[in-house]
């Protein structure tokens, strides 16, 4: 009886706080939507492009380059500006504004492919498009000719395909023009933050909106956004220990009281790409057709498994009723292969699609499926940001991988995939004799070919540039001309790191989350 009332106690009087996430606001911008139905066809020219590039871009990098050049001279010569590149002359000193194209001999080119009728197989994909033996070239190009350029400052200057720069020079004797200086567009002008809250609030509520929209989205701050990318979701046990202390942590279960008071703090996550692992290669033509279909309804469970779209959907479920999520797409995930990538579909997300915003309504959900690259507003501060694919494909046309570097001057050149659609795509190479057809569909399917405006083009320079799946986690501050800061936050693959990146809202500090497995062997 002793051992019975030493068990039972009557109810502590001890209280313990409820716990509230700190709210966040969220006001994506769609930027790189797509038109939907027939409106969305791909028989335009891809050339385009560049043209729309170069004429949005051009009026920036004249003023950049008419500011720094005005009063230059050389032996009493003083430079002009030329229109086109075919106006350069021989001997005059001057400066124009173009296109950059690199010409590499190591470039997958379909041209020199469909030409080729004696190889058998594609050529792999290559680490780097930079020839050793020095026989690439570096190209100025508009829409009036080609110019080819030399010079001291290309090899201390980082330069791809399709970013616009200024010139300046002359050209010799062989033909070639010899810059003594280059310019680029530079950072372009930085929101406020709270800015177009502002401005959409007033336009909504008249002369008060501004203080009703300061009142309605509680701008005390104090909250953290989450970034993490490369999830690798393969659907197998093996993978999903690392998975769920994330999100043990996000919800507030694996830590301890002090723990879960920073964890309320995180107000948003923002998956970066590849929430799914990589899909085995597609079926030859002689396997499919070879194959004796004996199914009548469903799907061929032997060439296509639902298992890590099932995981993914319970992972973003379970965290929902607690925490806002905005999922953009990788090449590994559901979603279209060309840029700008749509949104994962939400019939592959039954259970959090819920979360999601009605179809038709201006404002965003709880659950944001959104497009990659992405941009919007959070907690008042612009967020730009990407799956990797145009970091990774910057990576192959310099020397070294200083992946901050690529993400500083993609800002500063002013677009966010300069090199596609030359060569910015996914290789696959399902082999058999449709390999020359897949060759050409799957290779050069950089970017939707756009008519009317570059969306890639960056308008607004964004306090946050994030850029998912990265060899690791780098991050930088950087500055512009008329005071623009920028934080660069390279986010590592979260399934061979185990990290997690926060951005306070606040102070836009950063700091990482590891999470780690401990193996006896």
């Amino acid at each position: 009886m002793a051992a019975e009332e030493e068990l039972l106690t009557s109810p502590g009087t001890t209280s313990y706080p409820s716990l509230e996430r700190v709210a966040s606001s969220y006001n994506p911008l769609h930027t790189f939507d797509l038109a939907k139905g027939d409106q969305k066809h791909y028989q335009q020219q891809y050339a385009d492009i560049y043209f729309l590039r170069l004429a949005m871009l051009k009026p920036a990098v004249e003023e950049t380059a008419e500011a720094a050049w005005a009063e230059f001279e050389v032996a009493g010569e003083k430079v002009r500006r030329v229109d086109r590149v075919l106006d350069v002359r021989q001997g005059d000193l001057c400066w124009v504004v173009g296109t950059i194209y690199m010409d590499m001999p190591l470039k997958p080119n379909i041209l020199d492919d469909i030409s080729k009728d004696h190889w058998i197989s594609a050529p792999p994909p290559r680490e780097k498009y930079r020839s050793p033996s020095g026989e690439d070239q570096t190209m100025l190009e508009d829409e009036s000719g080609r110019l080819r350029l030399i010079g001291i400052p290309l090899h201390s200057t980082m330069l791809v395909t399709g970013c616009i720069v200024a010139v300046m020079g002359t050209e010799n004797a062989n033909g070639d023009f010899e810059i003594i200086d280059l310019k680029v567009a530079d950072l372009p002008r930085q929101p406020q933050r709270w800015e177009r809250d502002d401005s959409s609030a007033i336009l909504t509520n008249g002369s008060g909106g501004k203080r009703k929209s300061a009142d309605n989205l509680r701008r005390a701050g104090g909250g953290k956004i989450a970034i993490v990318s490369g999830l690798g979701i393969r659907g197998d046990e093996a993978n999903s220990l690392t998975l769920d202390l994330l999100m043990e942590y996000l919800l507030g279960e694996a830590c301890g009281p002090s723990e879960q008071q920073d964890v309320c703090r995180v107000s948003r996550l923002i998956i970066a790409g590849n929430s799914l692992s990589e899909a085995s290669l597609l079926p030859t033509a002689e396997e499919v057709i070879g194959k004796k279909i004996s199914r009548k309804y469903g799907y061929d469970a032997s060439a296509y498994n639902p298992a890590p779209t099932a995981h993914l959907d319970n992972f973003l479920a379970t965290l929902l009723p607690s925490l806002p999520i905005t999922l953009i797409p990788g090449d590994s995930d559901p979603a279209n292969v060309s840029l700008p990538q749509q949104p994962i579909h939400p019939a592959m997300l039954p259970h959090s699609r819920a979360y999601a915003a009605v179809p038709g309504s201006s404002a965003p959900g709880w659950f944001d499926s959104a497009t990659n690259p992405w941009e919007g507003d959070v907690d008042g501060w612009r967020f730009m940001g990407n799956g990797g694919q145009p970091i990774d494909d910057i990576f192959k046309y310099v020397e070294g991988d200083e992946r901050l570097d690529m993400m500083e001057n993609v800002l500063r050149w002013r677009c966010g995939a300069p090199t596609a659609p030359d060569t910015l795509c996914k290789c696959v190479f399902p082999g058999g004799e449709d390999i020359k057809f897949a060759w050409l569909i799957i290779q050069y399917t950089g970017c939707y070919p756009f008519q009317d405006k570059d969306p890639f083009v960056i308008g607004d320079c964004p306090h946050i540039y994030f850029v998912g799946n990265q060899p690791k986690f780098e991050s930088a501050l950087i500055d512009g001309p008329a005071g623009q800061n920028v934080t660069l936050i390279a986010v590592p693959v979260f399934r061979e790191t185990g990290e997690i990146v926060l951005v306070d809202s606040d102070s836009l500090e950063v700091e990482v989350v590891k999470f780690e497995i401990f193996e006896e062997n």
